[in-house]
């Protein structure tokens, strides 16, 4: 009840739920993270059933985050759809505008699902902090008028996961993640083989204990990104020979520890 009476005079909450009311109805952009979980939270107690959570499926998407999504919205209670999509013919090169390609694709299907069931606004979760990162993809998003709430109203990530530790939401301490395109340098061909590869690799990493882990793929060459204070974990002798023969027998020849650890859009450093 106390966490409640906060939540509810909190003058950032307040003004969101009132932004949200606005809209009378909405589409969730939904992925089962950090920002989207909490954004279809308060979209559930502004609109009530007037909301609905959509969440795409692509070979770019963990099968384990789509298995997620649909959990955290049963549990919210939120009516759930999920589309189906190929790779867009657009990115299948994976071109340094690829965000914005892709957004522009997938934006442009969920705005058409949103049209048939007479909803207003397709809304999604880019917060303020967000701006400050080479983010091509929102461009795409104004471009179809897709609503960015936290943004708009300001809210940052530590808002964001804040207010979901308070709402009792699951997701308050969940790592970001970014789809498994941006696992693969720029201007290399997408295969599907190559994205289930990097997919097995994070969840064999993960069932060991790694967090907000990140396998950048690099042909033969796997780089393993950890959250800094794990990166020593990663040499222990008997854990360092699970991960060499797991990579191996996916198809890995030589696997390597960036010491410079995980950060956001480490893809988009140039060489030379």
């Amino acid at each position: 009840m106390k966490k409640m009476e906060e939540l509810k005079n909190n003058e950032k909450y307040k003004k969101l739920i009132a932004y949200l009311k606005n809209l009378e109805s909405a589409a969730v952009a939904f992925s089962g993270g950090v920002d989207s979980t909490f954004l279809l939270a308060a979209a559930r107690e502004a609109l009530s059933d007037k909301v609905v959570a959509f969440t795409v499926r692509s070979p770019y998407i963990p099968d384990w985050e789509i298995k997620e999504a649909r959990q955290i919205a049963n549990k919210l209670s939120a009516r759930h759809m999920v589309f189906e999509t190929e790779i867009s013919d657009s990115i299948l090169h994976n071109p340094e505008n690829r965000c914005y390609l892709c957004k522009k694709f997938i934006f442009t299907r969920l705005v058409g699902e949103a049209k048939k069931l007479n909803i207003n606004y397709v809304i999604e979760g880019t917060n303020s902090d967000d701006t400050g990162d080479f983010r091509p993809g929102i461009k795409a998003l104004r471009e179809l008028d897709i609503k960015s709430p936290l943004l708009e109203n300001k809210i940052s990530k530590e808002d964001i996961r804040y207010f979901s530790r308070l709402l009792n939401l699951e997701t308050w301490d969940k790592p970001a993640y970014a789809c498994l395109l941006t696992r693969i340098p720029y201007n290399t061909r997408i295969r599907e083989e190559e994205l289930r590869r990097i997919e097995h690799a994070e969840v064999f990493l993960m069932t060991l204990g790694f967090k907000g882990v990140r396998v950048r793929s690099h042909n033969n060459l796997a780089r393993i990104e950890l959250n800094k204070e794990q990166i020593t974990d990663i040499f222990q002798n008997s854990l360092r020979d699970k991960i060499v023969n797991k990579f191996k027998d996916i198809g890995y020849t030589y696997i390597t520890i960036d010491i410079e650890g995980y950060r956001t859009g480490s893809m988009n450093l140039k060489e030379g």
